[in-house]
């Protein structure tokens, strides 16, 4: 049997704060992608998924706790693998349909045993954007 995550977590109403909780614009499944970045150098590390209780979870343990949309259970970073995410700071993009969890990584973040999850498909995009009359930074 498979459980889709709830907007209120497994615990029942309240897990998360209820501010934070009305905010959040969640995927019809419930889940918001939540982007792991290494807090002082600013390395994508990864993306993950949270319902309301992972991000609870998240914010009151001090370690990232993601869902797993594969296995439909929540999964603590490092709890397999040692590699932890200790978090640093959680912020909600302006749309508030993703987060940003700034972590201290311990260890490859990817399944793979990389450091990232973006590091071994890089692809060739045109320097400058779409055309040669893109403004530059300093215009």
């Amino acid at each position: 049997m498979t459980s889709t995550p709830s907007p209120t977590g497994p615990n029942g109403p309240g897990s998360l704060d209820p501010g934070i909780a009305a905010r959040l614009k969640r995927s019809a499944d419930g889940l918001v992608p939540a982007i792991a970045q290494q807090y002082d150098t600013g390395e994508v590390l990864m993306l993950g998924w949270m319902d309301d209780e992972a991000l609870h979870r998240t914010l009151t343990t001090g370690r990232c706790t993601y869902w797993s949309r594969s296995r439909q259970e929540y999964w603590v970073k490092g709890d397999t693998s040692g590699h932890v995410q200790w978090v640093k700071s959680v912020a909600l993009d302006c749309d508030a349909d993703t987060l940003l969890v700034k972590v201290d990584q311990v260890g490859a973040a990817c399944h793979t045993g990389a450091r990232t999850c973006f590091e071994a498909d890089v692809l060739e995009a045109a320097e400058g954007g779409a055309g040669s009359d893109a403004p530059s930074q300093d215009q």
